[in-house]
């Protein structure tokens, strides 16, 4: 029997680290759950979000 409850919880892991960034698409400053890497685009929630739908 599994120990996740809702059947796939992560569990608590506490919070995410944030690390800065500058979308690629807007030019706002964003944060994002993970380190950005030198020559990759970065989009902010907004931007990543309207990029998914197409």
């Amino acid at each position: 029997m599994s120990d996740f409850k809702d059947g796939g919880s992560r569990g608590n892991f506490g919070p995410r680290e944030m690390h800065k960034a500058t979308c690629s698409e807007c030019n706002n400053e964003c944060e994002v759950p993970f380190k950005p890497t030198e020559g990759k685009p970065v989009y902010c929630k907004e931007c990543f979000r309207n990029k998914k739908r197409f």
